[in-house]
């Protein structure tokens, strides 16, 4: 990592329309907004399809992207949406929060729409238009474009497809041949069921082919993407369908075990998480192919990855099926030797912070430092005990990335509005802040993690913001109410981009000036007009403008 500055945002939560944020305008918008911040890095969440409960660390597969990302505005101009069918999807429920069961049933009916138009302008179809014929793709092209997708890719748009036929139900209960792949089964269902497995094959190949443009305009704008790796595929996935070799599951297909935590700072009674668990024996013979496949996918649509729980490499807390967390143990994990194998397979080092959170054995902190990769470091976790707590910042190493908090953690001013009394006076003693109103304290908790020695500084969003337990996107180990948040339309204000650049400038965050290709100099057309009609003539001018109109305009003091 480099001396830097980034926010943490998820894709889900950008503004803009049709219920959830998307590779949308706003997305490159969002783009532009870090880059005038001073920022480097754009970290995101998991970006796989979601199921039920909607957490992005329970995806249908590790190979592929959530539909809902879609930009739709772009199946509009390819002339397969109608202005009419979209304007009952604008604005969608509350701006500030997403309804996903709304999103379940109309995003499925525009997809699908959308996806037989196009069928019909590959067979040439008079109700197609000739414009939508001349802008979408021909056969051929397409048909490339769908077999360039990761084989794995296409085993999930298989397995959705047959999940569709099987009333939705997870694999375990489907029919017998289906459920155990046999390949007569599997050949049948593939001939009789081509169209439904090409909605899926569209929507990856639609995607990835959008999330693509938009890495490349943050790259040429000099915002590097820190994505996410869950250590766990879901219960019900396509990854544990077709290889239910990899993983510690028992004659009928059903886990022995499923993954969790003991108890710990984010859950008293510990997590359980339900995911199957592997069989680490079989992966070291294999070695660690697929770990390998899964981690090349992941550095082709990530810059770089924040690889969740890395603890459970080295142990992983294994929980007896159908028993609570508190009935479950640690077993031996692989150790670093997975990351030396794939990256010798991969024949480069690995872009990877080690999400190195809660209980730490000495073998686990031996583990991260053999690997080299950034331990994280967040500040809410730093003033519960004493000064030789490992989360206060003077106690930091350069080769770290820190945050105020996670997506897990609370909102920076909901954790200090529920502080007690002995943290709060050992942060403020701590951050000097005994004379800082309650309402600019988050400004304080920032400065404090920036002015850190740690290479990387990671911010959330909705710290910036200065927002509250509203603006929690996770409480672990709960379900229903999560992943929810979106930021306002516009939240990212002209002072506040010129704040954070400031911030960035003083601590010595600030990016070198990278020079932007010319095709890639500005966002489309509609995003470069909207945002000339709303931005002052600079930066500083905003900033100078808006001193003193709002309450973070005191803590330049």
């Amino acid at each position: 990592m480099k001396r830097a500055a980034g926010i943490l945002l998820p894709v889900f939560s950008l503004p803009g329309d049709f219920g959830i944020g998307s590779f949308s305008i706003e997305a490159y918008r969002w783009i532009d907004c870090l880059k005038e911040a001073g920022q480097s890095y754009w970290q995101i969440l998991p970006l796989g399809p979601t199921g039920y409960g909607d957490s992005p660390y329970q995806s249908f597969s590790s190979f592929a992207g959530n539909p809902y990302f879609i930009d739709l505005e772009e199946l509009k101009a390819l002339g397969l949406l109608t202005e009419e069918e979209l304007s009952g999807e604008r604005h969608c429920g509350d701006e500030g929060k997403i309804d996903y069961g709304h999103i379940y049933e109309s995003r499925e009916k525009l997809l699908r729409l959308a996806h037989r138009r196009f069928r019909e302008s590959l067979n040439g179809s008079e109700s197609v238009g000739e414009d939508a014929v001349r802008r979408t793709k021909d056969r051929a092209t397409y048909q490339a474009a769908v077999a360039a997708l990761h084989p794995e890719t296409r085993e999930y748009c298989l397995y959705r497809a047959v999940k569709d036929s099987q009333g939705g139900k997870s694999y375990l209960e489907w029919e017998a041949p289906l459920k155990g792949r046999d390949s007569a089964a599997l050949r049948s269902f593939t001939a009789s069921h081509e169209a439904e497995i090409d909605y899926y094959a569209w929507t990856q190949v639609l995607f990835h082919e959008q999330w693509s443009r938009l890495k490349e305009y943050a790259a040429a704008h000099g915002i590097t993407i820190i994505g996410d790796l869950p250590i766990y595929v879901a219960p019900d996935s396509a990854d544990a369908w077709a290889h239910p070799e990899l993983f510690q599951l028992d004659e009928e297909g059903k886990p022995e075990a499923v993954a969790g935590c003991p108890p710990d700072y984010f859950s008293p009674d510990g997590q359980l998480w339900g995911n199957p668990l592997y069989d680490w024996d079989y992966h070291k013979r294999s070695g660690y192919a697929w770990w390998a496949q899964r981690m090349e996918y992941s550095l082709s649509i990530y810059d770089c990855i924040r690889m969740d729980h890395f603890r459970g490499f080295d142990e992983y807390f294994a929980i007896p099926a159908g028993k609570p967390a508190k009935d479950g143990s640690w077993k031996p994990g692989p150790g670093v030797g997975l990351f030396k194998a794939i990256a010798k397979e991969l024949g480069k080092p690995l872009p990877i912070i080690a999400e190195d959170l809660g209980f730490m054995t000495e073998s686990v902190i031996q583990m991260v430092k053999e690997s080299g990769f950034p331990p994280m470091k967040v500040l809410e976790f730093a003033y519960d005990s004493d000064s030789r707590n490992l989360y206060l910042p003077h106690r930091y190493e350069r080769n770290c990335v820190a945050y105020t908090g996670t997506h897990d953690n609370e909102p920076i001013m909901g954790w200090i509005r529920k502080q007690n009394e002995a943290v709060r006076l050992r942060m403020l003693r701590y951050q000097g802040s005994e004379h800082t109103p309650e309402s600019d304290l988050y400004w304080d908790c920032i400065r404090t993690v920036l002015a850190s020695v740690a290479d990387t500084v990671i911010i959330p969003m909705w710290d910036y913001l200065g927002l509250g337990n509203e603006a929690r996107i996770n409480v672990p180990s709960t379900a229903g109410g999560n992943w929810q948040w979106r930021m306002p339309k516009n939240g990212f204000t002209e002072h506040l981009i010129w704040h954070c650049r400031m911030l960035a400038e003083i601590y010595d965050r600030e990016p070198e000036p990278l020079p932007v290709p010319a095709e890639l100099e500005a966002a489309p057309a509609e995003t470069q007009a909207a945002k000339e009609s709303e931005e002052p003539a600079s930066l500083e001018a905003a900033g100078e403008a808006d001193r003193g109109k709002n309450d973070t305009s005191n803590a330049e003091a």
